[in-house]
């Protein structure tokens, strides 16, 4: 009989014990973080304060579908955790973004500038 190696993935015989070792993933602080109760409640208040709505669509940033966009919205570090560990709590560094602008903000694409000026008409 066959089955899954859990450990490697590969199908082996039920009896055979796979000897590759298993691997796991280092986890940086900045994972760590994203991990606790205390980033939750804030990515929360953030989503709240901004309504729950992508704030890059709202101000009609190119490439967004919907006008008001309130589905699958993420809480963006403007200056990354890994930058300015200080900054990870701070709402004048958060922001709330769709999957699509959270992306073109980790590019670039989106400056921090700008992000940091969509905060302040708030």
């Amino acid at each position: 009989m066959l089955k899954t190696c859990s450990i490697c993935g590969k199908i082996h015989d039920f009896n055979i014990v796979c000897k590759r070792p298993y691997r796991y993933k280092k986890s940086s602080k900045s994972d760590r973080f994203r991990s606790t109760y205390e980033w939750k409640q804030k990515r929360e208040e953030v989503k709240k304060r901004d309504e729950y709505l992508c704030q890059a669509c709202i101000n009609g940033y190119e490439g967004s579908p919907f006008l008001f966009n309130y589905k699958d919205l993420q809480v963006h570090h403007i200056v990354s955790i890994d930058e300015d560990y200080s900054k990870r709590l701070d709402s004048t560094n958060l922001i709330t973004l769709c999957p699509m602008h959270h992306k073109r903000a980790e590019q670039g694409i989106i400056t921090k500038e700008e992000l940091l000026k969509m905060i302040e008409k708030q």
